[in-house]
């Protein structure tokens, strides 16, 4: 007890001065970002606004990014289409600006990231209401989907960053011992990032804080269809640069379409891709011709799995969640419904009854709880998903509302229910990217894991079950990235976690240790253990020219270091100290075998 006694002193006396030295505030200083062009002043009336008509179908590269909000079609202004060109001089301001920020210090790294949070923090209505103008989604989905994830990587980086980035030994095995093993993590220059539409704010951030805090510049091409939004984002951005000192340069958003992106991927050192299956493949052929690294999120159909030894109040809600979030603009989202047949129709009465008290409408003009669809003509991919369902046998269990739409231009769809679903339909074998629930029950663990499997896609699954075992065995045995049990999309939440899928859903990792390493160069580096006392000599006997009896020595050093009988291993031992011991070994030509 004597012996213990002061060691718990002082363990208790550590905790308490660090809970203190918690409780001292950061002096983070203040940004100021211009809003006056972004904000919603209500000067604009029904009368003098200006309404943005699209031109379907494909056209051939503008020179402009046309911007406009989805809810409403008011027209938000344009961004630049950037020429390879352009976007080549964007990338070689970034690399000069890189070499700078290489030799910054993670103290002034942190800082930038507290700048950042505080303004994330201060400006959360803002941040949110550019969000909901540039995509349609709602100011609650913005909050969930675009703040908390940013602010919870913000916060993991602040926390472990510095960590995962210092070199990190490891054991130099047995014919090293006198050798130390590291991994050094060292920038990998400029990271180039295209990024997708459905969530603009944390899209950008996301690459952005993780090239930025380990030492890169970052190129970042935001999606077309949420310009406007990005290029506001990118100020907040250049301000937190500029109040840590950081060069000029480091970070760059750019604009344009298929072309643009074409040529950043020429152009750095890597490129993170979050999109389609189809584009990431284009993206794969062009990375091929410099051999950059690839980071590619590329969807998914996710699995939710409802066992009948549920919560059901409970897992609708999350249900719903999973599948509405941000009127389909989800990432990793839930867009097949597997449910045990013992509770099928309960929760498809449930959700049906919870799918028609939702309302959809413009988000920013009354209390709604779905937004509209971002991306041009997309509601009639998804009504032609629900036709090909109707017309193989499965059935509309329930739709939501619309609100006062009297000026949309088909860009609304109503959250729907389907019943009766199986996976001959294309709605249960492409990605959606929409409102609709699709429920399809099933008998036995077994069955459910077959149908979760038979996808082109593996992001995510989601299990739920009252015995928590269960919904882990059953998730064990799903070939995807991600994995949430009792709960949905909950790891995306947990920062130190990978994010990425297999499949079609891509490969690599960004989020966690494994993202943050994935902007690095990984550097592998052996040196002296007991440098300058003990250092590398080449044994004599297989010194140039090489001894009558190297191969000896080498077949006895084998069998000392990796032998399975420690008396065989000895007894080589004393073979290789007598070798090496004899004094001037003849040397002769090694006889070639074939």
């Amino acid at each position: 007890m004597a012996f213990w006694w002061p060691l718990v002193v002082l363990g208790v006396a550590f905790a308490v001065c660090r809970f203190l030295f918690m409780l001292i505030p950061h002096n983070v200083p203040s940004i100021d970002v211009d809003a006056s062009d972004v904000l919603e002043d209500g000067s604009q009336t029904k009368e003098n606004s200006y309404i943005y008509i699209p031109r379907k179908g494909k056209m051939a590269q503008a020179d402009k990014v046309q911007c406009y909000e989805p809810a409403t079609m008011k027209y938000l202004g344009f961004c630049e289409a950037l020429t390879p060109e352009e976007v080549k001089e964007h990338v070689a301001q970034a690399r000069e600006a890189q070499k700078i920020w290489a030799s910054s210090s993670f103290r002034q790294r942190r800082q930038f990231l507290r700048i950042l949070l505080k303004y994330i923090i201060e400006h959360q209505e803002l941040i949110c209401e550019i969000s909901s103008r540039d995509t349609g989604k709602t100011m609650v989905d913005a909050s969930l989907g675009e703040i908390m994830t940013t602010c919870e990587k913000i916060t993991w980086l602040l926390s472990e960053g510095e960590k995962w980035l210092k070199p990190e030994y490891r054991s130099s095995g047995r014919s090293m011992l006198h050798k130390r093993a590291k991994v050094e993590f060292h920038p990998l220059g400029v990271i180039g990032a295209i990024v997708s539409w459905n969530y603009p704010f944390h899209n950008v951030f996301n690459p952005m804080l993780a090239a930025v805090f380990s030492g890169n510049a970052a190129v970042i091409k935001v999606s077309e269809h949420a310009s406007w939004s990005g290029c506001f984002y990118f100020r907040i951005i250049q301000a937190a640069l500029a109040a840590v000192g950081a060069p000029d340069n480091l970070v760059h958003i750019i604009t344009g379409y298929a072309e643009t992106g074409q040529a950043l991927v020429s152009s750095v050192d890597k490129i993170i891709f979050v999109g389609s299956p189809g584009v990431g493949k284009m993206i794969m052929q062009k990375a091929s011709e410099t051999l950059i690294p690839v980071t590619l999120e590329l969807g998914g159909k996710d699995a939710f799995i409802v066992c009948e030894d549920v919560d059901l109040p409970t897992v609708v809600q999350v249900a719903m969640r999973g599948a509405l979030q941000s009127s389909g603009q989800n990432c990793a989202g839930a867009e097949r419904f597997y449910v045990h047949k013992d509770i099928y129709t309960a929760f498809v009465a449930q959700i049906v009854k919870l799918v028609k008290s939702i309302s959809v409408g413009p988000p920013l003009a009354g209390r709604y709880d779905m937004g509209a669809i971002c991306m041009q003509e997309h509601s009639e991919k998804l009504q032609n998903l629900v036709n090909d369902a109707q017309d193989k046998g499965a059935e509309i269990a329930g739709r939501g509302s619309f609100g006062h739409l009297e000026d949309a231009v088909d860009q609304f769809f109503p959250p729907t229910v389907i019943v009766n679903v199986d996976h001959t339909m294309k709605l249960m074998q492409e990605e959606a990217f929409g409102p609709i629930i699709p429920i399809m029950k099933f008998s036995s663990d077994e069955e459910v894991i077959k149908l979760a499997n038979d996808s082109k896609y593996g992001l995510g699954c989601a299990v739920f079950s009252g015995n928590q075992k269960r919904a882990i065995a059953i998730a064990s045995q799903l070939h995807c990235g991600v994995a949430a049990i009792n709960d949905f999309a909950s790891t995306y939440m947990c920062q130190s976690l990978p994010f990425g899928g297999v499949k079609h859903s891509g490969f690599g990792r960004f989020a966690g240790v494994e993202g943050l390493r994935a902007c690095c160069l990984v550097k592998s580096v052996v040196v002296d253990r007991w440098w300058p006392f003990i250092k590398t000599v080449i044994p004599k006997p297989i010194q140039y020219p090489v001894a009558e009896n190297a191969f000896v020595f080498q077949e006895s050093l084998v069998e000392a270091l990796y032998g399975l009988n420690v008396w065989d291993r000895l007894r080589s031992l004393i073979n290789v100290v007598k070798i090496i011991s004899e004094q001037n070994p003849k040397s002769s030509n090694v006889k070639k075998s074939h």
